[in-house]
């Protein structure tokens, strides 16, 4: 019979509905259970296409022996991360203070006050891999529980104090915003730690941050660094785009890379990871002009649109590392690696050779045993470039362009004999933060290589959102799968979408995107800043189920609420003429000036939102009904610390000269469109279409 989470809407809840294990979702019932019953509470952590947890949930939670004991007891509890990141950041924080690491899926042990006692992540059916079976720890923290409640209640409570007191501490220092100093020491950081051979910073695994790309983009210190920096993103970003670790027949990235070449990923491809890096490849691309960087930006989003987008426009989550391979067996990567006795039999002998010495196909498989600990790609091959096209041309006589034909032949081959294997699950929860994240990937892009139909998509994900995942008084939603969630947004969420909406506006001009960031701005501001330390808390105030508020204070894969309302704030601050909001972004950069000063590393997204904070305001504004005339070259631009503006003369400009009188009076000139410049508070003559010189570019 189905347990509790059969109601739910989270298809990682869905997953264990059929669990032996009494499982319940978060809520009051559940601690109310657990007090009237006099249990412990075992709260389970996890996403639905996380690898381990299927592991946990196959070896432990599908067990009947193992549920007899959690139902016996403890009131046990599933979370999907995605859905509540408040409670997994409160309990992922106790899990990393007390064990020194975390992940997922994350096991901790609750009192029916929902103060943590004891906490971890995987743990094995029996004893193995140095961790202590499952069973046998459940078994002794219901011992403990009867015998020693006193102590695991006491631990609970300081625990809990412990990181309330760490989370007020953040906001404590009365100092001015960091300056060029920690530029320069996160620039540092960055150049110790880069890989020259095979791109990225720090050793295996190695993980796309997409947020150190953004950081390294906007280092102004002189021009020998900011070369550096930028040459460090464009080497990691083609290694990326030759590894494993992008999925060379359907397009996309994988999660991260097992060793330090980007060639055995973890399979699991996410829409977080997509968005950013189409983001960093389109500014690669900006500035660069390589087509390598071009074309895979549209791979990517051709690939999101494919797998990835609901049909009522909402972007949809994750799919899965693991899938079914052709004797029925779950297994990573099943979906996405290739034997040479396959791809000889499915392409033209000549077509196959040049495929194989491309993408160092091997009749035993590429991938060495120390990253397959599990033999599960034995005897398989993962894509990965080795050889370019010039150097293959070279060996086998024909030309480049003829090389890049037969390469585009047999990935359409293979796409298509892939397609008839079992799919890895979808994750089809549409998630504001992440369509915020998409939102400014497919806005960017589009803008910057004049494609209205990404623009459209953009256009159609925050349309979605607005009309689906909106509450009649303007707040968020977290989640939506066949209908919203109850959950209320996160600072994420508001700060995600604000930026995809400003995105938007720049890549459309539309103000109707423009006017909902600025009323989202206030929502956060609303109810997630803190007034008392400065920047803003991950959830809102009032839930006596999360009795801490935490701050984001790290940029990882996603970058932090914080990192990005700071960038927001600027921005805003400079399109709208409103100091408010440039007190408001100074106050987040003093919030976390410990961090900046000390691990500035650790938050490069903020650390980018300094580097913005710390150029003169620029803008142009364009005037006139038509703005394409100057519109085109100004998106096509890398041009981070600018924003960009539409005079219109109707209903766009009435809404900008609401805030600031000068734009009011930028007006067409002789009836043509004109581009004014406004450099630190100052504006230049306007430039009219058809009279333009090449100086502005």
């Amino acid at each position: 019979m189905a347990n509790l989470l059969a109601s739910e809407k989270s298809p990682y809840l869905l997953q264990h509905a059929d669990n032996p294990v009494d499982w319940r979702p978060w809520g009051a019932a559940a601690f109310e259970e657990a007090r009237r019953t006099d249990r412990p509470v075992f709260l389970s952590i996890g996403y639905s296409t996380c690898h381990w947890c299927h592991v946990m949930a196959h070896e432990s939670f599908e067990n009947p022996a193992i549920a007899d004991i959690l139902n016996r007891d403890f009131v046990s509890i599933k979370v999907d991360r995605e859905e509540r990141p408040d409670v997994d950041r409160l309990y992922m924080s106790f899990v990393q203070a007390t064990t020194g690491s975390g992940g997922w899926p994350m096991s901790v042990w609750l009192t029916p006050d929902s103060a943590p006692f004891v906490g971890g992540t995987y743990f094995p059916p029996e004893d193995r891999y140095g961790r202590m079976g499952f069973p046998a720890l459940l078994e002794r923290i219901a011992r403990a529980w009867k015998e020693d409640r006193g102590r695991l209640i006491d631990q609970g409570r300081r625990v809990l104090e412990a990181l309330g007191e760490s989370a007020t501490a953040s906001g404590a220092r009365p100092v001015e915003p960091a300056g060029l100093g920690e530029i320069h020491s996160g620039f540092q950081y960055f150049v110790q730690a880069y890989d020259e051979d095979e791109g990225g910073f720090g050793g295996a695994p190695k993980f796309p941050r997409p947020s150190t790309f953004n950081f390294l983009l906007r280092v102004r210190l002189d021009e020998a660094r900011d070369a550096h920096a930028r040459e460090m993103v464009f080497h990691t970003l083609r290694k990326m785009v030759f590894g494993g670790v992008r999925d060379h027949v359907g397009g996309g990235f994988h999660r991260y890379s097992v060793d330090a070449g980007w060639h055995v990923p973890h399979f699991e491809k996410m829409l977080y990871d997509q968005a950013q890096l189409v983001c960093s490849l389109t500014e690669a691309w900006q500035i660069s002009g390589e087509t390598l960087f071009a074309d895979v930006v549209a791979e990517t989003i051709q690939y999101v649109e494919r797998q990835l987008r609901h049909a009522r426009g909402g972007f949809l989550s994750a799919e899965d590392a693991d899938s079914l391979d052709a004797a029925g067996h779950q297994r990573e990567g099943a979906f996405y690696v290739w034997t040479k006795e396959e791809i000889d039999a499915l392409l033209p002998a000549g077509d196959a050779a040049l495929f194989c010495a491309h993408y160092d196909v091997r009749p035993g498989g590429n991938v060495a045993a120390e990253f397959d600990p599990h033999g599960e790609f034995t005897g398989s091959n993962i894509l990965i470039q080795r050889q370019s096209l010039e150097e293959i041309a070279t060996r086998a006589n024909p030309q480049p362009d003829e090389v890049r034909a037969s390469l585009e032949r047999s990935r359409h081959i293979l796409f298509e004999a892939r397609a008839q294997r079992s799919r890895p699950h979808l994750d089809d929860k549409v998630i504001t933060a992440w369509n915020g994240l998409m939102i400014s990937a497919c806005a960017r892009a589009g803008a910057a290589f004049g494609n209205h139909h990404w623009i459209g998509l953009a256009s159609e994900s925050a349309a979605f959102i607005r009309s689906e995942m909106t509450t009649p008084d303007g707040q968020l939603l977290r989640t939506w799968r066949e209908g919203a969630s109850p959950v209320h947004g996160f600072a994420e969420d508001y700060a995600f979408l604000i930026r995809g909406l400003l995105d938007l506006y720049e890549a459309t001009f539309e103000i109707a995107w423009l006017r909902w960031a600025v009323e989202l701005q206030q929502q956060l501001d609303e109810r997630f800043y803190d007034e008392a330390g400065g920047g803003y808390f991950g959830s809102e105030a009032g839930d006596p189920l999360v009795p801490i508020r935490l701050k984001e204070d790290y940029d990882g894969a996603e970058p932090s609420a914080n990192s990005i309302s700071a960038q927001n704030l600027l921005r805003l601050s400079r399109m709208l003429h409103r100091d408010d909001y440039d007190a408001r972004a100074r106050e987040i950069f003093r919030a976390f000036s410990g961090q900046l000063e000390r691990v500035g590393h650790g938050v490069p997204e903020l650390l980018a939102a300094l580097a913005f904070f710390l150029q003169p305001p620029s803008q142009a504004v364009i005037a006139g009904a038509d703005p394409s005339p100057f519109a085109n070259d100004l998106r096509r631009e890398f041009s981070p610390f600018r924003v960009l503006l539409h005079a219109d003369g109707a209903d766009g400009q009435a809404f900008l000269a609401e805030h600031s009188e000068a734009i009011s009076e930028m007006r067409p000139v002789n009836g043509r469109t004109a581009l004014y410049v406004c450099e630190n508070f100052t504006c230049s003559a306007p430039r009219v279409a058809g009279e333009v010189s090449e100086e502005w570019h």
